[in-house]
């Protein structure tokens, strides 16, 4: 994706396959035959991990990165390898902004002991930082023991002298702008990558599958306010919808981009 001057790169870090009914609340193989183009052949829902790289030929940004290396080595655990497949070292990477600090987003952060991207300034959210790693952080056990990867509160607090955090909707760094987007975390956040009167949303975890963006009534499992969620979800819906603007969200198939349309009782979604 070119905004502008700035690319915008898929960074891969594996998928999962998983049955759509276990994941949100449309428990029915009804609810999904209007969105038979999000499943594969045997009715799976694609479950990307990674995360985003944005270049504009003076900075180099991650946005999240991935479950990690403490995963199923058989389906993911392959963001270091696919930036490198995009010419990146490490040491590259000015920046890395996290949309949220869920373990299958931080995963790539550190090591534990020291930050996997030594010359980088690390960006959040304030809520999420106190969420997961203040006097009482977040419960992840659940989540990790399905999928693998490590928490937030075992990556994240050797980066601490290196982070950045934000509490209000700005621009974080050139051409990259946040926004409070609340609801699957605290400070779950979307970013709007522009370029002149171009742009395009990253919307992280706010929507999963997008599916979410074609009907009101969705609720997903990991999401920590599951009712505040979707109000998020909606107001993104709504006021997207018919604009042409580019979105994409970590765990899409693929990690692609696609456009919201308008419709007659639902909306369409149409990948780029």
């Amino acid at each position: 994706m070119l905004i502008g001057s700035i690319r915008i790169d898929p960074v891969s870090d594996g998928s999962i396959l998983a049955p759509p009914t276990v994941l949100f609340n449309k428990r029915a193989e009804e609810d999904w035959a209007p969105h038979q183009q999000f499943l594969d052949e045997n009715g799976q829902l694609t479950f990307e991990m990674g995360g985003f790289l944005i270049r504009d030929g003076d900075r180099t940004v991650l946005v999240d990165v991935g479950i990690g290396p403490h995963s199923d080595p058989s389906r993911t655990g392959i963001f270091m390898k696919s930036l490198d497949a995009l010419g990146v070292a490490p040491a590259d990477v000015t920046d890395v902004a996290l949309t949220h600090l869920h373990f299958d987003h931080v995963g790539w952060a550190s090591d534990g002991q020291q930050p996997l991207f030594p010359n980088a300034t690390y960006r959040c959210h304030q809520a999420d930082w106190d969420f997961f790693l203040g006097h009482d952080p977040f419960d992840e056990s659940l989540g990790v023991q399905l999928m693998g990867g490590q928490r937030a509160i075992e990556l994240m607090p050797v980066l601490a002298e290196r982070v950045e955090t934000w509490s209000d909707d700005r621009t974080v760094l050139p051409g990259i702008d946040v926004r409070s987007a609340p609801g699957h975390t605290p400070g779950s956040t979307v970013l709007t990558v522009s370029s002149g009167h171009d742009r395009v949303i990253l919307l992280g975890d706010v929507v999963h599958c997008p599916a979410e963006l074609l009907e009101d009534d969705w609720e997903m499992i990991g999401d920590v306010d599951r009712a505040l969620a979707q109000r998020t979800r909606v107001a993104l819906a709504r006021e997207f919808e018919g604009t042409d603007i580019p979105m994409a969200a970590t765990h899409f198939p693929g990690l692609r981009f696609g456009r919201l349309l308008p419709g007659t009782g639902l909306r369409q979604w149409v990948f780029d």
